[in-house]
């Protein structure tokens, strides 16, 4: 699988959003505006019970969390994780600065309720919570024999990496290979849970991530073979794992290295529940359903444009990658190229070449600047949803 450095984009299978930018300090107000449609909000329609429990990172404030986008209800942390560390900081003054807590909201309420600070300790237990709540959504629906769509967003590995007391010490490798154990039994007790229950063979279970690993010491993670960490353009940001089970449909023991978006999950999902994509708007996500069930042996996509916030990083073409903007690390300066660098990724894994001798590959290029023309022509059509629109915000059609 490969991702996108854009929040939303596996929520709405569009890139990029005017949420294409994470924003540091906001107090609500922003996100997803009330005119995109989530996989919440499409399954919803279609009779589907849905909840979400985790961080939610792509809107704050009335019209804006889950429930405004379909889900039934959601528990979590609105932004991100690391602010667990705010309590534990020296310069900080719970009642002169902002407090960062847990929430909840059911669809009806008219606002979240704040619950309990987010703390090291809240951070280190959350996922205990979420498989709390997601046990009793499950059990519920598969007594009632409703169909449900659960958005299960697990907190790790996103730093603070910091393992449950049941598994600290258990790798003998440290609090990284702990939280990896963690995050594999966590889904354990999930898909556990969904053979317990007779839904097997009915229910498609994805496990991806969204962007590469940490590049900070104490929680910094490994992208493995790959060099790179998310919040940047090397090859580790944008290679995540990714697995998918559905008895009697995707064969067991099946894998590819070919590319699949993000934004693909919104369709394929939609396509394998027997649904269709909105067709009033700009869809970039692909129908990989017949790959994945192996109805076809390759990918239907075969790049993708990879942008960091608002600019266009490179282009991916197969194995191939043109790298407009220097950046493998997080905390490396973004580099402009004058010239836009070809790299051929099967000889060149780390990127280290400035040139792909002997060859060049130079032919390759016409086939990623097509990519970049269907894409800036989608913008005469629909034009990119600013940052910071307001919510009754609509795209010129």
């Amino acid at each position: 699988m490969h991702a996108d450095p854009i929040g939303p984009a596996h929520r709405t299978a569009r890139h990029p959003l005017g949420t294409h930018s994470v924003p540091i300090g906001a107090a609500g107000g922003w996100g997803l505006i009330a005119w995109e449609k989530t996989l919440g909000d499409l399954f919803a329609e279609a009779g589907y019970s849905c909840a979400a429990y985790g961080k939610w990172h792509v809107g704050e404030g009335a019209g804006r969390w889950p429930t405004d986008h379909g889900f039934q209800e959601w528990y979590g942390p609105p932004r991100t994780y690391d602010e667990a560390l705010w309590p534990t900081d020296p310069w900080y003054d719970p009642a002169r600065d902002p407090v960062s807590r847990m929430m909840q909201i059911r669809q009806g309420e008219p606002e979240v309720t704040e619950i309990e600070q987010l703390t090291l300790d809240v951070r280190r237990d959350c996922d205990l919570e979420y498989l709390r709540r997601a046990e009793s959504f499950i059990r519920r629906n598969a007594a009632d024999a409703t169909p449900f769509f659960l958005y299960f967003n697990h907190s790790l590995m996103h730093m603070p990496v910091v393992p449950r007391t049941e598994f600290t010490g258990r790798s003998g490798q440290g609090d990284w290979a702990d939280s990896l154990l963690e995050l594999d039994g966590d889904f354990g007790t999930l898909l556990d849970l969904v053979d317990e229950l007779d839904l097997t063979d009915d229910t498609l279970v994805v496990f991806a991530g969204d962007n590469g690993p940490e590049d900070v010491l104490l929680w910094r993670g490994t992208p493995g073979y790959w060099e790179g960490s998310y919040f940047a353009g090397g090859e580790g940001n944008l290679r995540t794992p990714c697995i998918a089970r559905w008895p009697g449909h995707i064969p067991p023991g099946r894998a590819s290295d070919d590319i699949m978006h993000v934004t693909d999950w919104f369709t394929t999902l939609l396509h394998a529940a027997g649904l269709s994509e909105p067709t009033d708007r700009r869809i970039d996500g692909i129908d990989q359903l017949d790959w994945l069930t192996g109805a076809t042996d390759t990918s239907n996509r075969d790049g993708y444009i990879y942008w960091m916030g608002p600019q266009m990083y490179g282009v991916k073409w197969h194995n191939f990658k043109l790298v407009l903007v220097a950046q493998r690390y997080m905390q490396d300066a973004a580099a402009k190229l004058p010239t836009p660098r070809l790299i051929n990724l099967t000889v060149d894994p780390q990127e280290r070449e400035t040139a792909s001798l002997p060859h060049l590959h130079t032919w390759v290029a016409t086939h990623m600047t097509k990519i970049i023309a269907e894409f800036e022509t989608s913008l005469h059509h629909e034009p990119l949803i600013p940052v910071g629109a307001a919510l009754d915000h609509i795209p010129r059609m």
